[in-house]
């Protein structure tokens, strides 16, 4: 895994060189921690890095400008109704260009792993390591223009049940996602819009695996999300995640959610949502609590 993010690490800083953004070396006097709006650049998405919560967006974490370096942890809790799982992580961001994020997913079956033949409260556990870089525009700061902020990145993910995923019908236990995001900030509008085209072949966004014995190629999902911000600590929005069906065994729904996010300062904040995960291995509506606390700078 640790190889597995210095190659995506290379991968950013290769693709900041190709657009021209990264030359230059900063003095150390000219690190600077902090300027950016309130909740502009998102809160920490399920994956770890910025987004929404169940969407990544081309926003860099962090609440650093173009002359500093920032970063943000979060401690996440899913809660439907036979699955509960938990997150924690963080994500460095550097002159709002790069991201490097790592998380740690903890999916507890629960009472509901009896069923499933696993034991009473089985738990896969899921490793997301990203990278992202900025290529194209500013969500924010470019209000003369319906150009949005475009960013590329990708995610390693290695779940350590591969006997289990196995036996579910999953052709691998690690797998990498390849994204590109686009987020705009539309601020006489208080309107921030995001599209995302994801690369995958996740089950469960990895949680159960990915792809199968008769269907392991990757496929185009998107993600999309609207926020309206009521203010400039205060957004309340909706979220549409698409993703692929590989399991024979049982049927994967799109995700949904409706969130709001409260920015106490430009420190902590607290996000909350009412989630539709559909059918989760071949459990039926799985509705229920998003709650994610983050603390930045």
């Amino acid at each position: 895994m640790i190889k597995a993010m210095k190659r995506l690490a290379g991968a950013a800083i290769v693709a900041g060189a190709l657009t021209g953004c990264g030359a230059g070396a900063a003095l150390a006097g000219e690190i600077e921690t902090g300027g950016k709006l309130l909740l502009t650049h998102g809160v920490s998405a399920l994956e770890g890095g910025a987004g929404g919560g169940l969407s990544t967006w081309a926003v860099i974490a962090g609440a650093e400008t173009s002359r500093g370096v920032g970063g943000e942890a979060h401690a996440t809790y899913v809660g439907v109704r036979d699955y509960k799982l938990r997150a924690f992580g963080a994500a460095v961001g550097w002159r709002d260009r790069f991201e490097l994020s790592a998380t740690r997913q903890d999916f507890d079956t629960g009472a509901t792993g009896a069923k499933l033949g696993l034991g009473k409260g089985f738990t896969f556990k899921q490793t997301v390591l990203g990278a992202k870089v900025r290529v194209l525009g500013d969500a924010v700061y470019d209000q003369d223009t319906w150009v949005p902020q475009i960013s590329v990145g990708a995610q390693y993910k290695h779940n350590d049940q591969g006997a289990i995923v196995s036996a579910v019908g999953a052709k691998d236990e690690s797998g990498v996602d390849g994204y590109v995001a686009a987020t705009k900030l539309l601020l006489d509008k208080s309107l921030v819009l995001n599209g995302t085209v994801r690369l995958t072949k996740a089950n469960q966004t990895g949680l159960l695996g990915f792809g199968s014995a008769t269907d392991n190629g990757y496929r185009p999902q998107f993600e999309g999300s609207a926020g309206l911000l009521l203010s400039k600590r205060f957004v309340v929005g909706a979220e549409y995640r698409t993703k692929p069906s590989n399991l024979a065994f049982a049927k994967e729904d799109d995700w949904m959610d409706l969130f709001a996010a409260y920015a106490v300062s430009q420190h902590p904040s607290v996000t909350a949502a009412y989630v539709d995960l559909g059918d989760i291995a071949t459990f039926r509506n799985q509705r229920g609590l998003y709650l994610s606390l983050q603390a930045g700078f």
